[in-house]
């Protein structure tokens, strides 16, 4: 994954700032109404996600998701 530019993050920034995601707290199954979803992860998380996916025939999202869901029980 290329990094971002310093003009990318401005920009990317300002879209944020000007359009901020609205937020359905009723739905558990889309967080985040009509709004883009915009991860920046490194290259390592990427390659270790990429791996992950092929060995357990998974999706990408389905791992974090998989992950999160662990870390939101250990927590409570």
């Amino acid at each position: 994954m290329p990094h971002m530019t310093d003009e990318e993050y401005d920009a990317l920034d300002e879209y944020y700032t000007k359009n901020p995601p609205e937020i359905d707290l009723t739905d558990d199954s889309n967080f985040v109404k009509d709004s883009p979803k915009v991860v920046v992860v490194d290259d390592f998380s990427i390659k270790w996600l990429l791996i992950k996916a092929i060995e357990t025939q998974k999706s990408t999202i389905e791992i974090i998701h998989e992950l999160i869901q662990k870390e939101i029980a250990t927590t409570h």
